[in-house]
Protein backbone atom coordinates (compact mmCIF):
# COMPACT_ATOMS: atom_id res chain seq x y z
CA UNK A 1 0.00 0.00 0.00
CA UNK A 2 1.46 3.17 -0.82
CA UNK A 3 1.73 5.87 1.56
CA UNK A 4 -0.75 8.19 2.61
CA UNK A 5 -0.97 11.45 1.36
CA UNK A 6 0.49 13.55 4.09
CA UNK A 7 3.38 10.79 4.48
CA UNK A 8 6.39 11.34 1.83
CA UNK A 9 8.76 8.80 0.35
CA UNK A 10 12.37 8.84 2.21
CA UNK A 11 14.30 7.90 -0.66
CA UNK A 12 12.49 10.48 -3.17
CA UNK A 13 13.23 13.35 -1.44
CA UNK A 14 9.60 14.42 0.21
CA UNK A 15 7.62 13.76 -2.75
CA UNK A 16 4.37 12.22 -1.86
CA UNK A 17 3.10 9.17 -4.07
CA UNK A 18 -0.76 9.76 -4.78
CA UNK A 19 -3.05 6.60 -4.36
CA UNK A 20 -5.84 5.90 -5.49
CA UNK A 21 -8.16 5.78 -3.00
CA UNK A 22 -6.86 8.66 -1.60
CA UNK A 23 -9.33 10.94 -4.44
CA UNK A 24 -12.22 8.71 -3.91
CA UNK A 25 -15.33 10.97 -4.96
CA UNK A 26 -17.65 11.16 -1.74
CA UNK A 27 -19.48 14.26 -0.24
CA UNK A 28 -16.47 15.80 1.51
CA UNK A 29 -14.19 15.61 -2.29
CA UNK A 30 -11.16 15.24 -0.98
CA UNK A 31 -8.64 16.45 -4.25
CA UNK A 32 -5.16 14.84 -3.96
CA UNK A 33 -2.63 16.97 -6.68
CA UNK A 34 0.02 14.46 -7.80
CA UNK A 35 1.81 17.44 -10.48
CA UNK A 36 4.74 17.58 -7.10
CA UNK A 37 5.82 13.81 -8.68
CA UNK A 38 6.98 15.40 -11.64
CA UNK A 39 9.96 16.18 -9.09
CA UNK A 40 12.67 13.43 -9.88
CA UNK A 41 14.37 12.33 -6.97
CA UNK A 42 17.92 13.92 -6.27
CA UNK A 43 19.15 10.25 -6.58
CA UNK A 44 20.07 9.65 -10.49
CA UNK A 45 20.31 5.55 -10.23
CA UNK A 46 16.72 4.53 -10.86
CA UNK A 47 18.08 1.12 -11.88
CA UNK A 48 16.60 -0.33 -9.26
CA UNK A 49 13.57 1.47 -9.30
CA UNK A 50 10.10 -1.22 -10.09
CA UNK A 51 7.86 -0.38 -12.87
CA UNK A 52 5.49 1.13 -10.72
CA UNK A 53 7.51 3.85 -9.13
CA UNK A 54 9.30 4.65 -12.07
CA UNK A 55 5.99 5.12 -13.58
CA UNK A 56 4.54 7.33 -11.00
CA UNK A 57 8.11 8.85 -10.97
CA UNK A 58 7.82 9.43 -15.15
CA UNK A 59 11.18 7.65 -15.46
CA UNK A 60 10.97 6.92 -19.29
CA UNK A 61 14.46 4.86 -19.90
CA UNK A 62 13.64 2.52 -16.59
CA UNK A 63 10.14 1.90 -18.23
CA UNK A 64 11.23 1.39 -21.05
CA UNK A 65 14.08 -1.00 -20.35
CA UNK A 66 11.65 -3.13 -18.17
CA UNK A 67 9.40 -3.50 -20.46
CA UNK A 68 11.53 -4.55 -23.24
CA UNK A 69 12.95 -6.83 -20.47
CA UNK A 70 9.30 -8.82 -20.70
CA UNK A 71 7.10 -6.87 -18.21
CA UNK A 72 3.70 -7.52 -19.44
CA UNK A 73 1.75 -3.54 -19.45
CA UNK A 74 -1.40 -4.86 -18.68
CA UNK A 75 -0.39 -6.96 -15.84
CA UNK A 76 -2.04 -4.90 -13.07
CA UNK A 77 -0.55 -4.67 -9.45
CA UNK A 78 -1.29 -6.16 -6.32
CA UNK A 79 -4.21 -4.09 -5.82
CA UNK A 80 -5.21 -4.20 -9.20
CA UNK A 81 -4.06 -0.95 -10.71
CA UNK A 82 -2.19 -1.00 -13.98
CA UNK A 83 0.45 1.04 -15.40
CA UNK A 84 -1.58 2.93 -17.77
CA UNK A 85 -3.71 3.88 -14.38
CA UNK A 86 -0.44 5.14 -12.73
CA UNK A 87 0.87 6.99 -15.67
CA UNK A 88 -2.90 8.79 -15.82
CA UNK A 89 -3.39 9.72 -12.71
CA UNK A 90 0.27 11.39 -12.53
CA UNK A 91 0.26 13.32 -16.27
CA UNK A 92 3.23 10.97 -17.40
CA UNK A 93 1.71 11.38 -21.41
CA UNK A 94 4.99 10.07 -23.16
CA UNK A 95 4.62 7.18 -21.08
CA UNK A 96 0.79 6.45 -21.38
CA UNK A 97 1.31 6.71 -25.36
CA UNK A 98 4.55 3.98 -24.79
CA UNK A 99 2.37 1.33 -22.84
CA UNK A 100 -0.79 1.80 -25.52
CA UNK A 101 1.66 1.03 -28.26
CA UNK A 102 2.69 -1.91 -26.21
CA UNK A 103 -1.07 -3.15 -26.04
CA UNK A 104 -2.24 -1.49 -22.84
CA UNK A 105 -6.19 -1.05 -22.77
CA UNK A 106 -7.25 1.67 -22.14
CA UNK A 107 -10.25 1.49 -20.46
CA UNK A 108 -8.93 -1.29 -18.08
CA UNK A 109 -10.80 -1.27 -14.83
CA UNK A 110 -8.76 -1.11 -11.41
CA UNK A 111 -7.93 0.17 -7.91
CA UNK A 112 -10.77 0.12 -5.25
CA UNK A 113 -13.34 2.05 -7.26
CA UNK A 114 -12.85 0.19 -9.78
CA UNK A 115 -11.95 3.04 -12.50
CA UNK A 116 -10.32 3.55 -15.98
CA UNK A 117 -7.51 5.59 -16.63
CA UNK A 118 -10.07 8.13 -17.73
CA UNK A 119 -11.92 8.53 -14.60
CA UNK A 120 -8.44 9.09 -12.34
CA UNK A 121 -6.89 11.76 -15.00
CA UNK A 122 -10.48 13.33 -14.69
CA UNK A 123 -10.74 13.49 -10.99
CA UNK A 124 -7.44 15.12 -11.28
CA UNK A 125 -8.06 17.54 -13.67
CA UNK A 126 -5.04 16.69 -16.29
CA UNK A 127 -6.22 18.28 -19.41
CA UNK A 128 -3.77 16.69 -21.69
CA UNK A 129 -4.20 13.06 -20.21
CA UNK A 130 -7.95 13.57 -20.57
CA UNK A 131 -7.77 14.68 -24.38
CA UNK A 132 -5.11 11.58 -25.24
CA UNK A 133 -7.10 8.88 -23.50
CA UNK A 134 -10.28 9.99 -25.66
CA UNK A 135 -8.23 10.40 -28.39
CA UNK A 136 -6.43 6.49 -28.03
CA UNK A 137 -10.53 5.38 -27.42
CA UNK A 138 -11.56 5.85 -23.82
CA UNK A 139 -14.76 6.31 -23.52
CA UNK A 140 -15.97 8.68 -21.07
CA UNK A 141 -19.37 6.69 -20.13
CA UNK A 142 -18.07 4.26 -18.82
CA UNK A 143 -18.84 3.66 -14.59
CA UNK A 144 -16.41 3.65 -11.93
CA UNK A 145 -17.26 1.27 -8.79
CA UNK A 146 -20.04 4.10 -7.30
CA UNK A 147 -21.35 4.55 -10.51
CA UNK A 148 -20.08 7.68 -11.50
CA UNK A 149 -19.15 8.35 -15.42
CA UNK A 150 -16.54 11.22 -15.93
CA UNK A 151 -19.04 14.11 -16.62
CA UNK A 152 -20.17 13.02 -12.98
CA UNK A 153 -16.38 13.37 -11.47
CA UNK A 154 -15.74 16.36 -13.53
CA UNK A 155 -18.74 17.92 -10.97
CA UNK A 156 -17.85 17.01 -8.34
CA UNK A 157 -15.52 19.99 -7.00
CA UNK A 158 -16.67 21.93 -3.86
CA UNK A 159 -15.27 25.07 -4.27
CA UNK A 160 -15.39 25.39 -0.38
CA UNK A 161 -12.32 23.15 -0.19
CA UNK A 162 -8.70 24.57 1.23
CA UNK A 163 -7.46 23.16 -2.40
CA UNK A 164 -5.91 26.17 -4.54
CA UNK A 165 -8.70 28.37 -6.61
CA UNK A 166 -6.61 27.78 -9.88
CA UNK A 167 -6.08 23.80 -9.21
CA UNK A 168 -10.19 24.28 -8.76
CA UNK A 169 -11.00 25.79 -11.85
CA UNK A 170 -8.09 23.18 -14.08
CA UNK A 171 -10.05 20.02 -12.00
CA UNK A 172 -13.65 21.15 -12.25
CA UNK A 173 -14.61 23.59 -15.47
CA UNK A 174 -12.03 22.56 -18.08
CA UNK A 175 -12.30 18.94 -18.06
CA UNK A 176 -16.56 19.89 -18.25
CA UNK A 177 -15.79 21.38 -21.13
CA UNK A 178 -13.55 19.36 -22.76
CA UNK A 179 -16.25 16.62 -21.83
CA UNK A 180 -19.06 18.45 -23.59
CA UNK A 181 -17.35 19.63 -26.43
CA UNK A 182 -16.88 15.42 -27.03
CA UNK A 183 -20.83 15.07 -26.82
CA UNK A 184 -20.85 13.43 -23.68
CA UNK A 185 -24.18 12.87 -22.29
CA UNK A 186 -25.46 15.10 -20.11
CA UNK A 187 -28.22 13.21 -18.33
CA UNK A 188 -26.78 10.29 -17.78
CA UNK A 189 -27.19 9.49 -14.19
CA UNK A 190 -24.76 7.19 -12.20
CA UNK A 191 -25.31 3.83 -11.95
CA UNK A 192 -26.16 3.72 -7.34
CA UNK A 193 -27.37 7.00 -7.05
CA UNK A 194 -29.22 7.93 -10.25
CA UNK A 195 -27.51 11.14 -10.14
CA UNK A 196 -26.87 13.14 -13.29
CA UNK A 197 -24.10 15.15 -13.50
CA UNK A 198 -26.21 18.55 -12.39
CA UNK A 199 -26.96 16.72 -9.13
CA UNK A 200 -23.33 16.51 -8.69
CA UNK A 201 -22.29 20.09 -9.41
CA UNK A 202 -25.61 21.07 -6.84
CA UNK A 203 -23.80 18.97 -4.29
CA UNK A 204 -20.52 19.97 -4.86
CA UNK A 205 -21.69 23.97 -4.75
CA UNK A 206 -20.22 24.24 -8.44
CA UNK A 207 -21.72 27.18 -10.08
CA UNK A 208 -19.26 27.46 -13.02
CA UNK A 209 -20.41 23.84 -14.09
CA UNK A 210 -23.80 24.03 -13.26
CA UNK A 211 -23.75 27.05 -15.65
CA UNK A 212 -21.98 25.18 -17.94
CA UNK A 213 -24.41 22.08 -17.75
CA UNK A 214 -27.55 24.19 -18.24
CA UNK A 215 -26.12 25.75 -20.83
CA UNK A 216 -25.64 22.31 -22.49
CA UNK A 217 -29.12 21.39 -22.20
CA UNK A 218 -29.05 19.33 -18.68
CA UNK A 219 -32.55 18.54 -17.46
CA UNK A 220 -33.19 20.52 -14.30
CA UNK A 221 -36.27 17.96 -13.51
CA UNK A 222 -33.84 14.98 -13.60
CA UNK A 223 -34.46 12.61 -10.45
CA UNK A 224 -32.50 10.23 -8.26
CA UNK A 225 -32.96 7.50 -6.51
CA UNK A 226 -34.42 9.25 -3.58
CA UNK A 227 -37.08 11.40 -5.95
CA UNK A 228 -34.82 14.12 -5.67
CA UNK A 229 -34.06 17.01 -8.55
CA UNK A 230 -31.05 19.69 -8.32
CA UNK A 231 -33.65 22.05 -7.60
CA UNK A 232 -34.62 20.14 -4.34
CA UNK A 233 -30.98 19.40 -3.47
CA UNK A 234 -30.19 23.20 -3.81
CA UNK A 235 -33.05 24.30 -1.71
CA UNK A 236 -31.64 22.17 1.03
CA UNK A 237 -28.05 23.81 0.94
CA UNK A 238 -30.14 27.11 1.07
CA UNK A 239 -27.86 27.96 -1.46
CA UNK A 240 -29.75 31.33 -3.10
CA UNK A 241 -27.73 31.56 -6.31
CA UNK A 242 -28.17 28.14 -6.85
CA UNK A 243 -32.04 27.76 -6.63
CA UNK A 244 -32.44 31.00 -8.67
CA UNK A 245 -30.84 29.60 -11.35
CA UNK A 246 -32.39 26.20 -11.61
CA UNK A 247 -35.44 28.23 -11.15
CA UNK A 248 -34.72 30.21 -14.21
CA UNK A 249 -33.80 27.21 -15.89
CA UNK A 250 -37.23 25.80 -15.38
CA UNK A 251 -39.17 28.64 -16.21
CA UNK A 252 -37.21 29.21 -19.67
CA UNK A 253 -38.53 25.25 -20.47
CA UNK A 254 -42.11 26.40 -19.64
CA UNK A 255 -42.39 23.75 -16.42
CA UNK A 256 -43.88 26.18 -13.86
CA UNK A 257 -46.19 29.13 -13.95
CA UNK A 258 -44.87 31.90 -12.53
CA UNK A 259 -46.52 35.39 -11.07
CA UNK A 260 -46.26 38.38 -13.78
CA UNK A 261 -43.62 39.84 -11.47
CA UNK A 262 -41.63 36.44 -11.75
CA UNK A 263 -42.25 35.97 -15.18
CA UNK A 264 -40.24 39.48 -15.83
CA UNK A 265 -37.65 39.18 -13.31
CA UNK A 266 -37.12 35.48 -15.31
CA UNK A 267 -36.85 37.19 -18.52
CA UNK A 268 -32.85 38.08 -19.37
CA UNK A 269 -33.53 40.17 -22.08
CA UNK A 270 -36.06 42.17 -20.14
CA UNK A 271 -34.26 42.66 -16.69
CA UNK A 272 -31.44 44.11 -19.34
CA UNK A 273 -33.70 46.58 -21.11
CA UNK A 274 -34.73 47.31 -17.32
CA UNK A 275 -30.49 47.88 -16.35
CA UNK A 276 -30.30 50.48 -19.66
CA UNK A 277 -33.49 52.15 -19.33
CA UNK A 278 -33.00 53.02 -15.83
CA UNK A 279 -30.10 56.06 -16.17
CA UNK A 280 -32.87 57.39 -18.98
CA UNK A 281 -35.31 57.71 -16.60
CA UNK A 282 -33.19 59.04 -13.48
CA UNK A 283 -30.81 61.32 -15.21
CA UNK A 284 -34.41 62.86 -16.87
CA UNK A 285 -36.16 63.16 -13.44
CA UNK A 286 -33.61 64.65 -11.53
CA UNK A 287 -33.55 67.51 -13.93
CA UNK A 288 -37.33 67.78 -14.24
CA UNK A 289 -37.97 67.58 -10.65
CA UNK A 290 -34.98 70.58 -9.83
CA UNK A 291 -36.24 72.33 -12.83
CA UNK A 292 -40.39 72.25 -11.54
CA UNK A 293 -41.55 75.92 -10.50
CA UNK A 294 -42.06 74.87 -6.74
CA UNK A 295 -40.65 76.75 -4.02
CA UNK A 296 -40.73 74.15 -1.44
CA UNK A 297 -37.88 72.09 -1.58
CA UNK A 298 -39.33 69.94 1.35
CA UNK A 299 -41.73 68.59 -1.69
CA UNK A 300 -38.99 68.40 -4.00
CA UNK A 301 -36.91 66.20 -1.73
CA UNK A 302 -39.44 63.89 -0.95
CA UNK A 303 -40.20 63.37 -4.58
CA UNK A 304 -36.13 62.62 -4.97
CA UNK A 305 -37.02 60.27 -2.07
CA UNK A 306 -39.61 58.50 -4.27
CA UNK A 307 -36.79 58.39 -7.00
CA UNK A 308 -34.20 56.58 -4.80
CA UNK A 309 -37.31 54.18 -3.37
CA UNK A 310 -37.78 53.36 -7.26
CA UNK A 311 -34.10 52.60 -7.82
CA UNK A 312 -33.98 50.21 -4.97
CA UNK A 313 -36.99 48.35 -6.07
CA UNK A 314 -35.89 47.87 -9.74
CA UNK A 315 -32.22 47.34 -8.29
CA UNK A 316 -33.23 44.66 -5.91
CA UNK A 317 -35.86 43.14 -8.57
CA UNK A 318 -34.38 43.15 -12.05
CA UNK A 319 -30.95 43.99 -11.64
CA UNK A 320 -28.29 41.01 -12.20
CA UNK A 321 -24.11 40.41 -12.32
CA UNK A 322 -24.25 42.01 -16.28
CA UNK A 323 -25.34 45.53 -14.60
CA UNK A 324 -21.53 45.86 -13.77
CA UNK A 325 -21.31 46.05 -17.90
CA UNK A 326 -25.03 47.35 -18.52
CA UNK A 327 -25.17 49.99 -15.90
CA UNK A 328 -22.09 52.35 -17.29
CA UNK A 329 -23.45 51.65 -20.71
CA UNK A 330 -26.84 53.04 -19.70
CA UNK A 331 -25.44 56.17 -17.96
CA UNK A 332 -23.52 56.47 -21.19
CA UNK A 333 -26.21 56.51 -23.29
CA UNK A 334 -28.78 58.14 -21.31
CA UNK A 335 -26.22 61.40 -20.50
CA UNK A 336 -25.81 61.40 -24.32
CA UNK A 337 -29.22 60.97 -25.64
CA UNK A 338 -30.99 64.31 -23.49
CA UNK A 339 -27.55 65.96 -24.11
CA UNK A 340 -29.04 66.11 -27.62
CA UNK A 341 -32.69 66.71 -26.55
CA UNK A 342 -31.71 69.42 -24.47
CA UNK A 343 -29.65 71.18 -27.45
CA UNK A 344 -32.43 70.69 -30.40
CA UNK A 345 -35.47 71.62 -27.93
CA UNK A 346 -33.31 74.34 -25.80
CA UNK A 347 -31.03 75.64 -28.00
CA UNK A 348 -30.83 76.06 -31.93
CA UNK A 349 -30.46 73.43 -35.17
CA UNK A 350 -26.88 74.66 -35.70
CA UNK A 351 -25.22 73.15 -38.93
CA UNK A 352 -22.16 72.26 -37.00
CA UNK A 353 -23.74 70.22 -34.28
CA UNK A 354 -25.69 68.16 -36.66
CA UNK A 355 -22.75 67.39 -39.13
CA UNK A 356 -20.91 66.00 -35.73
CA UNK A 357 -23.89 64.04 -35.02
CA UNK A 358 -23.98 62.15 -38.00
CA UNK A 359 -20.09 61.53 -37.87
CA UNK A 360 -20.62 60.50 -34.11
CA UNK A 361 -23.60 57.83 -34.61
CA UNK A 362 -21.98 56.56 -38.20
CA UNK A 363 -18.31 55.98 -36.13
CA UNK A 364 -20.78 54.64 -33.25
CA UNK A 365 -22.36 51.86 -35.67
CA UNK A 366 -19.14 50.97 -36.96
CA UNK A 367 -17.66 50.30 -33.68
CA UNK A 368 -20.69 48.73 -32.28
CA UNK A 369 -21.25 46.14 -35.59
CA UNK A 370 -18.27 45.57 -36.94
CA UNK A 371 -16.32 42.56 -35.74
CA UNK A 372 -14.30 43.21 -33.28
CA UNK A 373 -11.69 40.16 -34.05
CA UNK A 374 -13.97 37.36 -33.25
CA UNK A 375 -11.87 34.18 -33.29
CA UNK A 376 -14.10 31.50 -34.95
CA UNK A 377 -13.81 27.76 -35.02
CA UNK A 378 -16.14 24.85 -35.61
CA UNK A 379 -16.42 22.04 -33.52
CA UNK A 380 -14.09 20.03 -35.30
CA UNK A 381 -11.45 22.45 -35.84
CA UNK A 382 -12.00 22.60 -31.59
CA UNK A 383 -11.39 18.79 -31.51
CA UNK A 384 -8.42 19.05 -33.27
CA UNK A 385 -6.70 21.98 -31.87
CA UNK A 386 -7.30 20.65 -28.35
CA UNK A 387 -5.45 17.18 -29.33
CA UNK A 388 -2.71 18.78 -30.88
CA UNK A 389 -1.92 21.47 -28.10
CA UNK A 390 -2.29 18.21 -25.69
CA UNK A 391 0.03 16.14 -27.73
CA UNK A 392 2.48 18.57 -27.36
CA UNK A 393 1.84 19.69 -23.75
CA UNK A 394 0.71 22.67 -24.17
CA UNK A 395 -2.83 22.53 -22.91
CA UNK A 396 -2.56 25.74 -20.95
CA UNK A 397 -4.05 29.03 -20.08
CA UNK A 398 -1.31 31.13 -21.54
CA UNK A 399 -2.32 29.74 -25.17
CA UNK A 400 -5.26 27.71 -24.81
CA UNK A 401 -8.70 29.16 -23.87
CA UNK A 402 -10.57 27.01 -21.78
CA UNK A 403 -13.89 28.56 -22.21
CA UNK A 404 -13.67 29.09 -26.41
CA UNK A 405 -11.89 26.23 -26.28
CA UNK A 406 -9.65 27.09 -29.09
CA UNK A 407 -5.93 28.10 -29.15
CA UNK A 408 -5.76 31.88 -28.10
CA UNK A 409 -3.72 33.94 -31.11
CA UNK A 410 -0.84 36.67 -29.69
CA UNK A 411 -2.44 39.93 -28.10
CA UNK A 412 -5.95 38.09 -28.07
CA UNK A 413 -8.12 37.66 -24.99
CA UNK A 414 -11.77 36.50 -23.70
CA UNK A 415 -13.46 39.11 -23.57
CA UNK A 416 -15.91 38.27 -20.66
CA UNK A 417 -18.78 41.15 -21.95
CA UNK A 418 -19.71 38.90 -25.23
CA UNK A 419 -17.96 35.77 -23.67
CA UNK A 420 -15.87 35.17 -26.92
CA UNK A 421 -11.78 35.64 -27.68
CA UNK A 422 -11.36 38.78 -29.92
CA UNK A 423 -7.80 39.05 -31.29
CA UNK A 424 -5.64 42.12 -30.51
CA UNK A 425 -8.23 43.10 -27.68
CA UNK A 426 -8.50 46.53 -26.49
CA UNK A 427 -11.30 47.21 -24.09
CA UNK A 428 -13.83 45.71 -26.63
CA UNK A 429 -14.57 48.31 -28.28
CA UNK A 430 -15.71 47.27 -31.74
CA UNK A 431 -13.38 47.74 -34.75
CA UNK A 432 -10.65 49.76 -33.05
CA UNK A 433 -10.41 52.26 -35.55
CA UNK A 434 -14.06 53.31 -35.71
CA UNK A 435 -14.15 53.50 -31.70
CA UNK A 436 -11.26 56.33 -31.79
CA UNK A 437 -13.42 58.43 -34.57
CA UNK A 438 -16.18 57.94 -31.93
CA UNK A 439 -14.13 58.73 -28.59
CA UNK A 440 -12.89 62.09 -30.81
CA UNK A 441 -16.55 63.02 -32.35
CA UNK A 442 -18.11 62.65 -28.59
CA UNK A 443 -15.57 64.83 -27.24
CA UNK A 444 -16.30 67.53 -29.59
CA UNK A 445 -19.84 66.95 -29.15
CA UNK A 446 -19.48 67.64 -25.21
CA UNK A 447 -17.38 70.64 -25.74
CA UNK A 448 -20.01 71.92 -28.08
CA UNK A 449 -22.60 71.25 -25.15
CA UNK A 450 -20.86 73.39 -22.72
CA UNK A 451 -20.74 75.79 -25.01
CA UNK A 452 -24.27 75.60 -25.46
CA UNK A 453 -24.89 75.57 -21.89
CA UNK A 454 -22.32 78.64 -21.30
CA UNK A 455 -23.95 80.83 -24.66
CA UNK A 456 -27.56 79.92 -22.99
CA UNK A 457 -27.12 81.50 -20.00
CA UNK A 458 -25.14 84.60 -21.33
CA UNK A 459 -28.82 85.13 -23.09
CA UNK A 460 -31.12 83.90 -21.08
CA UNK A 461 -30.37 84.63 -17.55
CA UNK A 462 -29.83 87.60 -15.47
CA UNK A 463 -26.23 87.12 -13.65
CA UNK A 464 -23.67 89.63 -11.64
CA UNK A 465 -20.56 87.72 -12.29
CA UNK A 466 -17.88 90.78 -11.93
CA UNK A 467 -19.89 92.06 -8.87
CA UNK A 468 -20.80 88.98 -6.68
CA UNK A 469 -18.23 86.58 -7.67
CA UNK A 470 -17.99 82.91 -8.90
CA UNK A 471 -20.07 81.39 -6.09
CA UNK A 472 -23.42 84.12 -6.45
CA UNK A 473 -23.23 83.35 -10.11
CA UNK A 474 -23.32 79.66 -10.14
CA UNK A 475 -26.21 80.03 -8.24
CA UNK A 476 -28.22 82.52 -10.33
CA UNK A 477 -27.79 79.94 -13.48
CA UNK A 478 -28.86 77.26 -11.40
CA UNK A 479 -31.59 79.24 -10.27
CA UNK A 480 -32.53 80.34 -14.05
CA UNK A 481 -32.43 77.08 -15.26
CA UNK A 482 -31.88 73.45 -13.20
CA UNK A 483 -31.92 71.86 -16.47
CA UNK A 484 -29.47 73.51 -18.03
CA UNK A 485 -27.11 73.32 -15.09
CA UNK A 486 -27.57 70.02 -14.30
CA UNK A 487 -26.84 68.90 -18.51
CA UNK A 488 -23.81 71.49 -17.63
CA UNK A 489 -22.65 69.13 -14.93
CA UNK A 490 -23.30 65.86 -16.94
CA UNK A 491 -20.90 67.59 -19.84
CA UNK A 492 -18.35 68.64 -17.59
CA UNK A 493 -18.04 65.00 -15.83
CA UNK A 494 -18.21 62.95 -19.48
CA UNK A 495 -15.42 65.61 -20.96
CA UNK A 496 -13.01 64.81 -18.30
CA UNK A 497 -13.10 60.88 -18.57
CA UNK A 498 -13.58 61.00 -22.55
CA UNK A 499 -10.53 63.23 -23.12
CA UNK A 500 -8.49 60.99 -20.46
CA UNK A 501 -9.53 58.21 -22.15
CA UNK A 502 -9.02 59.29 -25.80
CA UNK A 503 -5.33 60.82 -24.85
CA UNK A 504 -4.58 57.21 -23.08
CA UNK A 505 -5.92 55.40 -26.32
CA UNK A 506 -3.21 57.87 -28.73
CA UNK A 507 -0.49 57.79 -26.24
CA UNK A 508 -0.89 53.58 -26.54
CA UNK A 509 -1.16 53.93 -30.16
CA UNK A 510 0.87 56.22 -31.67
CA UNK A 511 3.85 55.95 -28.62
CA UNK A 512 4.09 52.32 -27.33
CA UNK A 513 2.32 50.02 -29.97
CA UNK A 514 0.59 48.54 -27.64
CA UNK A 515 -3.37 47.61 -26.51
CA UNK A 516 -4.80 49.02 -23.27
CA UNK A 517 -5.05 45.29 -21.92
CA UNK A 518 -1.41 44.65 -22.95
CA UNK A 519 -0.44 47.91 -21.05
CA UNK A 520 -2.26 46.74 -17.62
CA UNK A 521 -1.13 42.93 -18.53
CA UNK A 522 2.72 43.77 -19.74
CA UNK A 523 3.64 41.77 -17.17
CA UNK A 524 2.11 38.63 -17.89
CA UNK A 525 3.52 38.23 -21.83
CA UNK A 526 6.74 37.12 -22.30
CA UNK A 527 6.93 39.11 -25.49
CA UNK A 528 7.05 42.53 -23.56
CA UNK A 529 10.05 43.84 -21.44
CA UNK A 530 8.46 45.57 -18.86
CA UNK A 531 10.80 47.64 -16.56
CA UNK A 532 9.83 50.17 -13.28
CA UNK A 533 9.68 53.31 -16.11
CA UNK A 534 8.67 51.45 -19.93
CA UNK A 535 7.47 48.84 -22.08
CA UNK A 536 9.55 47.50 -24.71
CA UNK A 537 7.14 46.20 -26.95
CA UNK A 538 7.73 43.94 -30.19
CA UNK A 539 4.41 45.77 -32.21
CA UNK A 540 5.82 49.43 -31.62
CA UNK A 541 7.63 50.17 -34.73
CA UNK A 542 8.12 53.99 -34.08
CA UNK A 543 5.30 56.99 -33.82
CA UNK A 544 5.06 57.67 -37.74
CA UNK A 545 4.55 53.85 -38.70
CA UNK A 546 2.33 53.10 -35.48
CA UNK A 547 -0.29 55.66 -36.66
CA UNK A 548 -0.03 54.93 -40.45
CA UNK A 549 -0.42 51.01 -39.77
CA UNK A 550 -3.29 51.65 -37.50
CA UNK A 551 -5.19 53.98 -39.03
CA UNK A 552 -4.19 52.34 -42.37
CA UNK A 553 -3.32 55.78 -44.08
CA UNK A 554 -2.35 55.03 -47.85
CA UNK A 555 -3.00 59.07 -48.62
CA UNK A 556 -2.61 58.19 -52.14
CA UNK A 557 -0.36 55.67 -52.28
CA UNK A 558 2.33 57.38 -50.41
CA UNK A 559 2.19 55.48 -47.45
CA UNK A 560 2.12 51.66 -47.26
CA UNK A 561 0.50 50.09 -44.40
CA UNK A 562 1.58 46.86 -42.63
CA UNK A 563 -2.28 45.39 -42.02
CA UNK A 564 -1.95 42.22 -39.65
CA UNK A 565 -4.99 39.33 -39.57
CA UNK A 566 -3.94 39.05 -35.85
CA UNK A 567 -6.67 36.25 -35.88
CA UNK A 568 -4.36 33.79 -37.53
CA UNK A 569 -1.16 35.23 -35.57
CA UNK A 570 -0.56 33.04 -32.73
CA UNK A 571 3.59 33.36 -32.40
CA UNK A 572 6.64 36.19 -32.22
CA UNK A 573 10.36 35.32 -32.62
CA UNK A 574 12.96 37.91 -32.11
CA UNK A 575 14.29 39.55 -35.93
CA UNK A 576 18.02 38.12 -35.78
CA UNK A 577 18.16 40.26 -38.83
CA UNK A 578 17.82 43.96 -37.64
CA UNK A 579 18.28 43.06 -34.53
CA UNK A 580 16.01 45.75 -32.98
CA UNK A 581 12.51 43.78 -33.72
CA UNK A 582 10.06 40.88 -33.89
CA UNK A 583 8.43 38.89 -36.74
CA UNK A 584 5.63 37.66 -37.07
CA UNK A 585 5.01 33.76 -37.55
Amino acid sequence: MAAPLEEYDKEAGCVPILHPEEIKPQSHYNHGYSESLGRKSHIDDYSTWDIVKATQYGIYERCRELVEAGYDVRQPDKENVTLLHWAAINNRIDLVKYYISKGAIVDQLGGDLNSTPLHWATRQGHLSMVVQLMKYGADPSLIDGEGCSCIHLAGQVNFNSSVDLTRIFFSSVDPTRLLLTFNVSVNLGDKYHKNTALHWAVLAGNTTVISLLLEAGANVDAQNIKGESPLDLAKQRKNVWMINHLQEARQAKGYDSPSFLRKLKADKEFRQKVMLGTPFLVIWLVGFIADLDIDSWLIKGLMYGGVWAMVQFLSKSFFDHSMHSALPLGIYLATKFWMYVTWFFWFWNDILFCVQYVALFYNFGKSWKSDPGIIKATEEQKKKTIVELAETGSLDLSIFCSTCLIRKPVRSKHCGVCNRCIAKFDHHSGNHRYFMGYLFFLLFMICWMIYGCISYWGFHCETSYTKDGFWTYVTQIATCSPWMFWMFLNSVFHFMWVAVLLMCQMYQISCLGITTNERMNARRYKHFKVTTTSIESPFNHGCIRNIIDFFEFRCCGLFRPVIVDWTRQYTIEYDQTSGSGYQLV
